[in-house]
């Protein structure tokens, strides 16, 4: 299951830097490309190509955020009226630029696979999934995600699934599409009482003709590898299943892993490999193939980001990376350059992924499980979905 790949990428991307303090540094994604290219991953060929974007105009900003916003963004001065010139959302210099240049990724991976010019298209600089209408939020200056979803229906799209397994509420991209059907949006993260952003309870499911098609599934902290592949097996393919979106639009944040320090989920690379995995599958199954796969959070930049965004790539490459692979001596020998830290041998954690199959029952003592249920009860019955049972 493959087709044509294309990756919107350019060093210019690296220009969305909120300061060497921040935790969004754009190094992780610089150690991704060239982990991907030492490893082979990028090599052009008649499935593979990667190709500069263009920066979203302000036309196309519009479709989510408001010209006065934008206007805020280009004067790039602090303003908390917009959220600018916080500790999460410093100002710097060409804001207005990179942060267009990023959307302008995501939404020409967004056309390459409406037009059919690729069955795959992704951005791993974008998934800036919390910036709202007219504020930054949580790092995220310009929805891309929002964007590009937004660009697809004004293009025709009638059914668009999101999928967002950052570690953090996808709540810029639920809030845009709250009352709208055409949108299924699911967000699997921390749950709200500790993380930001404070929101994505199983009851946040949408309002009006959109009612039960924002789903959020609210997972403990400490919770591993099973629990977290358990409950996007139980949620993720029986929605999207139900809904067959034309287009399926992943958010890939790697801040899930267990040596992020900014949150408290306990996963491995292997389990966010298999996720891919996993979303691509479904991008086969439900949507004719046709997948828009973004970057997101995850601020552990040497261990967890390159490996896993690396591993995000091979699949919509259409060749997976065998765990095992090492990684390449010239990627080791980069990374120590840029960050002084010890970079990891081998593309895996070396952890298990099995976890109990959605259909093995419940098991009402499980925190997990007890998540999975909540979000069940919620949206299901809305789909004509049955829920865990007993």
């Amino acid at each position: 299951m493959s087709g044509a790949f294309k990756l919107f990428w350019d060093q210019r991307m690296t220009g969305y830097d909120f300061g060497p303090s921040h935790p969004l540094t754009p190094v992780r994604v610089a150690l991704t490309i060239a982990l991907a290219n030492d490893l082979g991953v990028l090599a052009p060929s008649d499935n593979v190509s990667v190709a500069a974007p263009e920066p979203a105009s302000d036309a196309e900003l519009g479709l989510v955020h408001s010209q006065p916003y934008l206007d805020a963004v280009r004067r790039a001065s602090p303003d908390p009226r917009f959220g600018l010139g916080t500790p999460d959302n410093p100002v710097f210099s060409g804001m207005h630029a990179a942060s267009a240049l990023i959307a302008g990724g995501t939404l020409a991976a967004a056309r390459a696979v409406w037009d059919g010019s690729a069955l795959h298209a992704g951005n791993v600089a974008g998934g800036l999934h919390h910036a709202m209408r007219s504020s930054a939020s949580g790092f995220c200056v310009y929805n891309d995600p929002a964007i590009a979803i937004a660009w697809l229906l004004e293009a025709g799209a009638t059914r668009v699934a999101y999928v967002d397994v950052d570690v953090h509420h996808g709540d810029g991209v639920q809030a845009r599409f709250y009352d709208d059907p055409r949108v299924l949006t699911i967000s699997l993260h921390e749950h709200p009482a500790t993380l930001f952003p404070g929101t994505g309870l199983a009851a946040e499911s949408g309002s009006g003709a959109g009612r039960g098609f924002a789903v959020n599934v609210a997972l403990p902290a400490g919770t591993g590898d099973a629990g977290w592949l358990r409950a996007f097996d139980a949620i993720v393919p029986p929605l999207l299943r139900e809904f067959r979106p034309e287009v399926l639009v992943s958010q890939h944040g790697c801040d899930t892993h267990r040596l992020d320090p900014l949150a408290h989920l306990e996963l491995s690379v292997d389990a966010q490999r298999r996720v891919c995995l996993m979303v691509h599958e479904l991008a086969h199954e439900t949507a004719g193939g046709r997948w828009l796969c973004t970057g997101g959070g995850g601020y552990q930049r040497v261990q967890v980001v390159p490996r896993t965004w690396t591993h995000l790539l091979a699949v919509a490459a259409g060749k997976p990376l065998d765990p095992s692979v090492v990684t390449p001596e010239s990627w080791r020998s980069l990374a120590v350059s840029l960050t002084g830290e010890e970079p990891p041998l081998l593309m895996t954690d070396g952890a298990d992924t099995s976890f109990r199959a959605a259909d093995s029952g419940v098991d009402p003592a499980d925190p997990a499980d007890r998540a999975i249920m909540n979000t069940q009860r919620e949206v299901f019955s809305w789909h004509g979905l049955p829920g865990l049972t007993a």
